[in-house]
């Protein structure tokens, strides 16, 4: 029995991010339509290092089964000059319970994460978006901005963040990801939004990076930081005026700060907030009209991972990528 081994190198390869985000968006569907089967994700924390690793398990449609497995770990760049984010995927046959491949899944969980935003922006935001806001340079924050630019016509990317070294290194990484649309780099928030269509928040903020009266009437924004309780990167008022959809109802409700936040002062029910999947599939509405301010919240899913994997599996099949290992 062999088992295919496919480095961040071989996704990057096997993977764009327009073919990401029509996998994402399928694995979005499917949890909707109730094909997928999605656990909430087992999230074992050490408080010392304010770290969490979670186990996330999925299957989507009874044909692509897997698992992954990714840790946070915050001070890894201050204190061993090491990613945030390490991750692994597992891929099992649906059909015979043998494993598949092993995946790098800390690139593969950047690419899903702005494909899911990608899949978002394409249902939720005005048709004529130009202006993209970005918050947080971080690991994430290129992909948000390459999905965003795949779905509407960008023609102004504005990173925000507090230190500008890192903006600047983006801005520096994004010449090759969008090299004909304008990168400016700012501290200066509320001059960024007060012009923004789309605005993407990836941080690991406990409490809101922009205020609710910011938000300016027909914005739409993704948010992918926050993925426990006590994390907050949107203001819960601007979520109690939105148009809220999430990636999938359980784990929102259950791990994004804002949501609960949003929830424990009376501002939104959960209701009120709809699956992604659904806008997707067409069984519930999305923007209404021009004006409306809409919300993504994603706390990552492993179907999305599964999906993606599973991809990248097959193409790495036909193109002959990756290496056999026996077991």
């Amino acid at each position: 029995m062999s088992l295919k081994i496919l480095t961040g190198a071989d996704v990057a390869a096997l993977v764009p991010m327009p073919t990401a985000i029509e996998a994402v968006a399928q694995a979005y569907a499917a949890i909707a339509r109730g094909s997928a089967e999605v656990p909430l994700r087992l999230d074992i924390a050490q408080a010392n290092h304010q770290s969490h690793t979670f186990f996330m398990p999925a299957i989507i449609d009874g044909q692509s089964l897997g698992m992954k497995i990714v840790s946070v770990f915050p001070h890894n760049q201050a204190q061993f000059n090491a990613p945030t984010i390490h991750a692994i995927v597992m891929l099992i046959d649906a059909t015979t319970g043998r494993p598949l491949a092993l995946l790098d899944g800390t690139y593969l969980t950047v690419l899903r994460t702005g494909a899911a935003s990608g899949v978002a922006t394409r249902l939720l935001a005005r048709p004529d978006s130009h202006h993209l806001v970005i918050i947080g340079a971080g690991a994430q924050a290129w992909a948000q901005i390459s999905a965003v630019c795949a779905v509407r016509p960008i023609t102004q990317v504005t990173i925000v963040n507090r230190t500008p070294e890192r903006a600047e290194a983006l801005k520096a990484r994004l010449a090759d990801i969008i090299p004909t649309i304008p990168v400016t780099t700012t501290t200066d928030r509320s001059t960024a939004l007060a012009t923004a269509d789309v605005v993407c928040l990836a941080t690991s903020a406990r409490t809101p990076v922009f205020a609710d009266a910011e938000i300016r009437p027909g914005t739409h924004i993704n948010g992918i930081g926050s993925f426990t309780h006590t994390m907050i990167e949107a203001d819960p008022r601007t979520l109690g005026r939105a148009v809220v959809a999430v990636d999938q109802m359980a784990a929102a409700w259950s791990e994004a700060g804002e949501l609960i936040a949003a929830r424990e002062q009376g501002l939104l029910t959960p209701a009120q907030a709809v699956e992604i999947g659904a806008i997707a599939n067409g069984t519930a509405p999305g923007r209404t009209h021009a004006d409306q301010i809409t919300f993504f919240k994603s706390v990552g899913n492993a179907a999305q991972d599964v999906v993606v994997a599973h991809l990248a599996y097959q193409a790495a099949i036909n193109q002959s990528y990756g290496q056999d290992v026996d077991l």
